[in-house]
């Protein structure tokens, strides 16, 4: 009986430990999962973290990606600062001196050298011509220089009428059938049915594409000198003149283009007003295609698209064989013909973006370090370029020899990052090994460019992102990040 009851009790006791073994497991399957969800909302915290962090830059930040501890850069000043100098920021004549090069500082001479001067003599009243002392008449014993100024000539709007003078023969008219009579004939006006002249057009175009001047502020501005042009008439001149004129050139130059050995592209979006069919929010594009960054015959031209379809590339680039320089946008995976090579920049610019606040100089940091790689490949293209005279057979034979070596070192860095997901690093990582095969591209040949930065920066000189549908067909152009 005591036997039965002590075997009993052994159950009961096993019975327990199994469940408190049970209990054990459950307990750790719930640790685990409670430090897996700490680990993903600390990966998340950290992610959006990293976002605030980039979106703060982008609002407040200065755009620049230069830092001050790479060799050659200097830091960037805010305009004001800048334009407050005494000195002028231009190029100028160089002046050895014994110990360092000096700029020679520009005189108001040369700043003014290429205008038009006025001498205005300041004349000594006649009356005043006398020597106080002995009455004799004063003689004119020279000149000298009191001031300068800048005077603009303000634009000014007339209308031009054409007469045509007629002669006729005084004897036919009174003895023949028919009189006999001439006209002077007009030359071909610049548009025809249209009051614009050849300098309107010019200067209206001029205002709106290089001076930034929207049609309606136009459309003021000739009315505040007496000429009452709606917008609209001016639009038309526009684009009537950049049919007739500017479409068969830009042709011209997209066939010679395509007939080069490089080319460059990149594409931003562009808001579009009064586009029929589409809402006034809709993203529309400009592209920009260009000959390559070291072509003798620079060629910059710009292509709208109402949609960012690789298929706008394929088709303005047809007939295209050479190296094509692009970002990482897969559209141009659609130009079988050519040659693709990626842009450097666009890999510095996702690592400085996965770099932490306040950390951008710390080594310790993983984008910190695949900079360093960046930038040592950046020097050697500046030293390489700087050099006058230097052929491609010899760019491409300093790229491997001094270049290479430094790519393999970041490939293997780059295979030995395991970055934690939806992180802004491993972002980066993503994208550098999706261009991997294009980015050593440039190795093949010493005319290829190591980055896209000539193309970014043609739309960077020009603001115009808002277009009006009847300005479309004009040369309105972009800014590209």
């Amino acid at each position: 009986m005591a036997r039965d009851s002590k075997d009993l009790q052994l159950i009961e006791l096993k019975d327990n430990i199994k469940e408190l073994n049970n209990t054990i497991g459950n307990l750790n399957s719930l640790i685990e999962a409670a430090n897996k969800r700490e680990a993903e909302h600390l990966a998340e915290e950290q992610r959006l973290r990293e976002q605030i962090d980039y979106l703060t830059k982008k609002l407040f930040g200065k755009s620049s990606e230069k830092r001050d501890d790479i060799e050659g850069q200097l830091s960037l000043f805010d305009e004001a600062e800048t334009l407050a100098s005494d000195d002028d920021p231009e190029e100028q004549e160089f002046i050895s001196v014994e110990q360092h090069t000096r700029k020679k500082k520009t005189t108001m001479a040369d700043k003014f050298a290429n205008l038009p001067t006025q001498k205005v003599y300041l004349d000594v009243p006649e009356d005043q011509r006398k020597c106080e002392v002995c009455g004799t008449p004063l003689e004119k014993i020279g000149e000298e220089f009191v001031r300068r100024e800048i005077e603009i000539i303000k634009p000014a709007i007339k209308i031009i009428e054409y007469y045509s003078i007629s002669y006729g023969c005084p004897n036919c008219k009174v003895n023949a059938e028919i009189p006999y009579i001439v006209k002077g004939r007009d030359g071909h006006p610049h548009m025809l049915h249209g009051m614009a002249s050849a300098g309107t057009v010019a200067w209206v175009m001029y205002q709106k594409y290089v001076n930034s001047l929207p049609l309606y502020r136009q459309e003021k501005d000739f009315k505040m000198y007496g000429a009452e042009i709606c917008r609209g008439t001016i639009a038309s001149w526009i684009t009537k003149n950049a049919e007739e004129f500017f479409t068969p050139m830009a042709e011209y130059f997209r066939r010679k283009l395509v007939s080069g050995r490089y080319a460059m592209a990149d594409e931003t979006p562009v808001q579009v007003l009064k586009e029929p069919g589409r809402r006034a929010e809709s993203k529309s594009y400009m592209w920009v295609f260009r000959s390559g960054e070291f072509d003798k015959e620079q060629i910059v031209l710009f292509h709208y698209s109402p949609t960012r379809a690789g298929d706008t590339a394929k088709d303005f680039l047809d007939g295209f064989h050479g190296y094509l320089m692009t970002d990482g946008y897969s559209g141009y995976n659609k130009l079988k013909d050519c040659t693709r090579t990626s842009c450097w920049s666009h890999i510095r610019r996702y690592l400085i973006d996965a770099i932490p606040k306040g950390q951008q100089y710390d080594l310790a940091q993983p984008a910190v370090q695949g900079l360093v790689y960046i930038d040592r490949l950046f020097d050697m293209e500046r030293k390489i370029h700087e050099k006058k005279g230097v052929t491609y057979d010899a760019i491409k034979e300093y790229r491997i020899e001094k270049e290479k070596p430094v790519l393999e070192g970041f490939w293997n860095w780059v295979d030995d990052q395991k970055p934690s997901l939806n992180t802004r690093f491993h972002k980066a990582i993503v994208y550098i090994q999706n261009r991997r095969p294009y980015l050593e591209t440039y190795l093949e040949d010493g005319g290829c460019s190591f980055n896209n930065n000539t193309s970014l920066s043609e739309g960077i000189t020009y603001p115009h992102l808002t277009l009006e549908r009847f300005e479309i067909t004009a040369f309105a152009i972009k800014r590209c990040a």
